[in-house]
């Protein structure tokens, strides 16, 4: 394992690029999700452009990516405005390091900014690592539920 304290002063929390798109897709990878490098980028290009989403990247002082956390301002009728987190990974190589924690900070600082409440995530059932790190964090599990999915020919 890298030590951590020393890890932690080589990393930088700051807002995604486009040319940061082939190290996302890598990470996507490792989240489990098999997206392309041209997917990541027109979708990016749309986030970073639009002031309701934020997406963050850690990376080391050479400006290697190595995670990766987007959310955005969720408004709906029955809540106060809070930020829904979309994902967070960290390249396996570097995970233990503080470094999660670290996006979490950002995207928490970034929410409580643009003026929400709380922020609010979605893991799946099987992620039990992620679970205890979120617990770990401050974040407790206050619902179970279903996923649904309906494909829009």
């Amino acid at each position: 394992m890298i030590n951590q304290l020393a890890l932690s002063n080589q990393v930088k929390i700051r807002q995604a690029q486009i040319q940061d798109a082939e190290r996302i897709a890598i990470l996507s990878e490792q989240l489990g999700y098999s997206v392309t490098l041209e997917e990541i980028q027109q979708r990016l290009s749309k986030i970073i452009n639009n002031d309701s989403y934020i997406f963050y990247v850690a990376t080391l002082t050479n400006e290697y990516v190595i995670g990766w956390a987007q959310a955005h301002i969720y408004e709906i009728i029955l809540m106060p405005t809070q930020a829904l987190l979309h994902g967070l990974v960290v390249d396996e190589n570097y995970r233990n390091n503080g470094i999660g924690k670290l996006l979490m900070q950002q995207i928490e600082e970034w929410a409580y900014d643009v003026g929400c409440e709380s922020v609010q995530l979605r893991s799946n059932v099987k992620r039990k690592e992620a679970h205890l790190f979120y617990e770990k964090i401050g974040y407790t599990n206050n619902k179970e539920q279903k996923a649904f999915h309906k494909a829009l020919n």
